[in-house]
């Protein structure tokens, strides 16, 4: 899929258009599940590898019978409507309430509420539980009453509307202006159209995105309603109204861990308790005597919490997991961040008792200060002629949109005070990786200062020209002292990952979404030669004012040193092969997907998604080395394995390999195109079933995705656990499978 300029011919863009409207038609038809792949194999509309099949008109890199002369169409562009990059302001997120428990109705219980209610008629009628979370103990929220929630967070996944509720959690000041009353429409752009609400599902159906902020040892309980139609239709053709939700790289137990087969319904809500603990819980530090392992009392002081202080986190983020369809619901706008604070990151720079690093943030709360500590969200989209989010689910290999939004706003500009701030840096893409730069006006490179990859604290900071290639659902958080600039001055944010290429014939030209075809210089990435529309600046600082007191923020020398794994032995290894040409070997027309990509387990063939199938049971208690190796130099995948943080050990075989910014723990691991990675993982605290799979969303929908469990974690969670299969009117059950590896 390659975008067309926008000078390309009237007739090249008109049948670029036809040509999308046509896989437009298709695509629904999908997501509406009226037709099958199997239909569309039939129908010759695809090919027997399950791709799209290079039919004109079809196609838009295949020439149709009226336009031969023009060669490939190729895509049309997403139309900008006049508007110039950084022309708008860049809002910060939307801070979610945090209330008391008391506040939901009804109240919160340790199994599944099956209280029943009449389901609509387009979900099949009759009455169903008010709780889309499996039922009975199994799927009981573990240690409930030890970790009684003390946070009622609660939000509803609902179509496109204006934002009259917007709270970014600082003054306009520290906003660009922006006055949070005025109402927020969800649009790109001001110049933009509004979005129809079938065509964007957000968290409240608002913008900016949300933030929910918590603190160790205060457990939140988040409540998410489905608040979509019933109607399968009302999808502006792509995605599906059932959702799991995922606390990225959350360490809590499988029932809260938005696993991809239990999702919930139009009209149902699920209960997540997120007990927000340090890792090694029950076995490391637990008299709590470390005052390293701690949380903010509220009052300038700190709590002692047990657990490993090595282990504490900064930066998360949830999103969408429902099975296959992954990909178009967080495009779609299911997604959403979560900062997690400490006694070592505390979110207040002013105070200073030993323990707390003292990160820019600002002070005027005890914790959690935002005014210099800002979320960011990158995001590739495309739009079709009428300014409507568009997707094309036919691209299996990655989807590349040819607009790049911050925060879900196209291109913007945010102003800065002559400071220090932290930076916060999610990859929210389908399959777009970002290599992000900071130049000056001038475009001469500036530095960077990187302090945590996956929301983890460098055990010391590292200094960069250049940030490495982002994956899929990673997180880099950077420091960047504005005080060496003068009021006046503008910077940028440069991408410099350019994902054209050219397809196999080594003519048509293409933008891969398997993978970053080249790392530009700066000097070229500003060029404007690049054919990846991505390529470039896309967000602009203002440096706008002196601070009005003097920073006192800090980047420590020492952070947080990675947990000491060396007395404890290893289990077992094993390893998981990424690649195409999977197999499916399941029956169960519930639990399985059939898709190009696939793993293959320990010497095993490349089998297809089957969220019934267990791949790996580690036991519990234990420490295992697992190797993750791409089979394949065409492509790259960011490997995100759920519940336990890893340690890399390796890069292509050998430690000499992996750079400073990996040296930390991380959640996403990124194979690159023919390589591996060898790391190391501790099982501890909590039970139930995971998941491991590609995190370039087209990829894991298709179906490079598998199940792995905990093994003797004592009673519920004896393996294998029942494999839950939601329907409207409950969850039924089906017997789980494994595989010779997994024990």
């Amino acid at each position: 899929m390659i975008f067309l300029p926008k000078n390309a011919s009237r007739a090249r863009l008109r049948a670029a258009e036809n040509a999308r409207k046509n896989r437009a038609e298709i695509v629904r038809e999908l997501s509406w599940g009226r037709i099958s792949r199997r239909d569309l194999l039939k129908l010759g509309l695809f090919t027997g590898a399950g791709m799209l099949a290079p039919i004109g008109g079809l196609n838009p890199l295949v020439s149709n019978v009226a336009a031969a002369a023009l060669g490939p169409t190729g895509a049309p562009p997403s139309p900008r409507f006049g508007c110039l990059p950084f022309t708008q302001p860049m809002p910060r997120f939307d801070v979610i309430p945090r209330n008391p428990i008391g506040c939901l109705t009804p109240s919160p219980t340790a199994e599944a509420n099956q209280t029943q209610k009449p389901v609509d008629a387009l979900l099949g009628g009759g009455t169903g539980p008010i709780e889309g979370r499996p039922p009975g103990p199994v799927w009981a929220h573990q240690r409930f009453a030890e970790f009684p929630p003390a946070v009622a967070v609660e939000m509803t996944q609902a179509p496109a509307c204006t934002n009259h509720v917007y709270n970014p959690g600082v003054d306009p000041i520290y906003n660009c202006g922006i006055d949070p009353r005025s109402g927020q429409p969800l649009r790109f752009h001001p110049k933009w159209p509004t979005q129809n609400p079938a065509n964007v599902w957000t968290f409240n159906g608002t913008i900016p995105p949300k933030l929910v902020q918590g603190r160790y040892g205060e457990p939140i309980l988040f409540r998410h309603h489905n608040g979509l139609s019933p109607d399968v239709r009302k999808n502006g053709g792509f995605g599906r109204h059932t959702i799991s939700t995922h606390e990225h790289n959350g360490h809590h137990g499988a029932e809260n861990d938005g696993f991809t087969g239990a999702f919930f319904f139009p009209g149902q809500y699920y209960d997540y308790h997120w007990p927000i603990v340090l890792a090694g819980h029950f076995s490391v530090n637990t008299a709590a005597d470390d005052i390293k392992a701690s949380t903010p009392d509220g009052s300038g002081g700190l709590i002692k919490i047990p657990g490993d202080w090595h282990e504490t986190m900064s930066t998360h983020w949830f999103h969408d997991h429902m099975f296959s369809f992954t990909a178009q619901n967080v495009y779609k706008g299911n997604a959403a961040m979560f900062n997690i604070y400490s006694g070592l990151d505390r979110g207040n720079e002013e105070i200073n008792d030993g323990v707390n690093l003292r990160l820019p943030s600002g002070s005027g709360k005890d914790w959690g200060n935002l005014e210099y500590d800002v979320n960011l969200m990158l995001a590739d989209k495309a739009f079709d002629q009428d300014g409507q989010l568009y997707f094309d689910i036919f691209e299996f290999d990655g989807f590349i949109g040819d607009v790049m939004t911050v925060n879900l706003v196209e291109e913007p500009y945010f102003e800065v005070e002559r400071r220090k701030y932290r930076f916060r840096i999610l990859n929210a893409s389908v399959s777009r990786f970002f290599k992000v730069a900071l130049v000056n006006a001038s475009g001469q490179a500036q530095l960077i200062t990187w302090i945590a990859n996956d929301g983890n604290l460098f055990p010391q900071p590292v200094t960069v020209a250049a940030l490495d290639e982002q994956g899929i659902a990673e997180r880099y958080d950077i420091v960047i002292d504005f005080s060496q600039y003068t009021v006046g001055d503008k910077l940028y944010f440069v991408n410099l990952a350019d994902h054209s290429g050219v397809a196999d014939d080594g003519v048509t030209p293409i933008l891969n979404g398997k993978k970053v075809v080249t790392d530009l210089t700066v000097a070229q990435a500003l060029s404007g030669q690049s054919l990846d529309p991505c390529v470039g600046r896309f967000l602009e600082f203002r440096v706008v004012r002196d601070p009005a007191k003097p920073d006192v923020s800090q980047v420590p020398l020492q952070m947080i040193p990675n947990p000491d794994l060396s007395g404890i032995p290893v289990a077992r290894e094993r390893t998981f092969v990424f690649g195409r040409g999977a197999v499916q070997t399941g029956t169960s027309a519930n639990t399985a997907f059939v898709g190009p990509w696939g793993i293959g387990t320990d010497g095993g063939s490349t089998l297809d998604a089957d969220y019934g199938r267990v791949s790996a049971a580690p036991r519990f208690g234990t420490r295992e080395i697992w190797h993750l190796v791409n089979d394949g130099g065409g492509w790259d995948h960011p490997i995100h394995i759920h519940f336990e943080e890893g340690q890399v050990l390796a890069r292509n075989g050998s430690a000499a390999n992996v750079p400073p910014w990996e040296l930390g723990r991380k959640d996403v691991y990124r194979l690159r195109p023919g390589g591996s990675i060898t790391l190391t993982m501790q099982f501890r605290d909590w039970g139930g079933m995971f998941m491991e799979h590609c995190h370039n969303t087209m990829h894991e929908d298709n179906a490079m995705l598998l199940r792995w469990e905990l093994n003797g974690g004592g009673e519920p969670f004896l393996r294998p656990l029942p494999t839950p299969v939601p329907t409207p009117q409950g969850v039924v059950f089906e017997d789980p499978y494994d595989l010779p590896s997994a024990r």
